[in-house]
């Protein structure tokens, strides 16, 4: 090793703030450009003549590829390039979503999104490593930091999609890939080879990963399954279930817009308190608090129902971080191939869980898929009981 690897390598117990920083900093941009979608879907539909169906087919064709996230962890592990994917990814993102709209055909834009999901895995799975890698002895504090640059990406996307759509026009909106560029350069300035990233090590295996965080990866697939109701429920129809009952859209989107503006409050809190009051303790509570408020939230009105939405918010929303930390505190050998098999499993138990939602609202209506999903999350106590330190 050379004295210039000795001098940017970490301390082990040291929060490095301006680069954990720096990376919160990618995830809103990376995430910024896949938020480009939803937004832009109209004016494409009219442009390519789509039907509804094909476009819900782009977001499946778009998180296709985070079935590969243990693989592509695996990868980064073995050959040592966490740090190259983390500070490429955001422009090999940038690059298909900035001129989806112009794509000439469906089939051109279905190629789009899917090179952009792979290009999604290929940030996320090695960016909480990274992280990880910066946080020392505080992976709650870091994992905190990079969780929040996520979701103020989801809500700021669509304005800044919209915006750059007024300005430059369809035609010239992939403009918009010299933000990912310039975030691009200075992740390369920023995030200087260490020694964690340079030293040569035997190649790992799934199996080998697995097996290194598998007391903690089976207790959090219960955690995950029992969370995702909640989750899915409450982000996936809240502004559906608002509007039904108000006749308001608007009151609806102010519903969801709170519901994720306390979410970015726990996101924040959560992994700062579990690096002083423990990871289980703080899921504990969550988990606990969660089921109770979205039972409030589906049998109140008025203000009680206002501030239970504002709690679940702030507790349902906060779990991730406090996960992904527990992952990587004890992946020590192979934390990005650990890292994809959390992160595939998240991505599995999540998409289940919105049919399943959607499924229980068809059929028993929407006050009481609330108030299954609660009792369902209520079964995350036990998993997490058997959680070991």
């Amino acid at each position: 090793m050379t004295i210039s690897d000795h001098n940017t390598a970490p301390q082990a117990s040291e929060f490095q703030a301006s680069r954990v920083s720096m990376i919160a900093f990618a995830h809103f941009v990376h995430d910024l450009y896949t938020s480009f979608l939803a937004p832009l879907l109209p004016l494409i539909i009219e442009k390519l003549s789509l039907t509804l169906s094909q476009a819900g087919l782009l977001s499946t064709v778009m998180q296709i590829p985070s079935l590969a996230n243990p693989f592509i962890g695996l990868f980064a592990d073995n050959k040592g390039l966490a740090r190259w994917l983390v500070i490429l990814a955001p422009t090999l993102t940038a690059i298909p979503m900035s001129v989806i709209g112009i794509a000439p055909s469906y089939g051109m834009l279905l190629v789009l999104v899917f090179v952009a999901g792979i290009s999604v895995s290929l940030f996320h799975v090695p960016a909480p490593v990274t992280v990880a890698r910066y946080s020392g002895n505080y992976k709650g504090r870091g994992m905190s930091f990079f969780m929040v640059g996520g979701e103020l990406s989801r809500t700021l996307g669509p304005i800044v999609a919209v915006a750059g759509v007024s300005v430059l026009g369809l035609a010239h909106f992939h403009f918009v890939v010299v933000l990912a560029l310039a975030t691009s350069v200075l992740l390369f300035i920023t995030l200087e080879p260490t020694q964690a990233s340079t030293k040569a090590k035997p190649r790992g295996s799934l199996a080998q990963a697995y097996k290194e965080v598998r007391h903690v990866l089976n207790p959090l697939a219960g955690v995950l399954v029992a969370r995702a109701m909640m989750h899915g429920s409450m982000g996936m129809f809240l502004t559906v279930y608002v509007e039904q009952a108000t006749g308001s859209l608007w009151l609806g989107g102010t519903a969801l817009t709170l519901y994720e503006a306390t979410g970015v409050a726990g996101i924040l809190s959560a992994g700062i308190l579990s690096d002083r009051l423990g990871r289980k303790r703080v899921l504990f509570w969550a988990l606990a608090i969660a089921p109770v408020t979205i039972l409030l939230f589906a049998k109140t009105t008025g203000v009680i129902q206002i501030l239970s939405l504002l709690i679940t918010g702030f507790t349902v929303l906060s779990t991730t971080p406090v996960m992904l930390a527990l992952v990587q505190e004890n992946a020590r050998k192979s934390p990005a191939a650990a890292n994809g098999l959390f992160m595939m499993l998240s991505f599995a138990v999540r998409s289940l869980a919105v049919v399943a939602a959607g499924a229980i609202a068809d059929v028993f209506g929407m006050n009481m898929m609330f108030i299954i999903s609660a009792m369902v999350g209520f079964t995350a106590i036990p998993f997490l009981i058997k959680l070991k330190k």
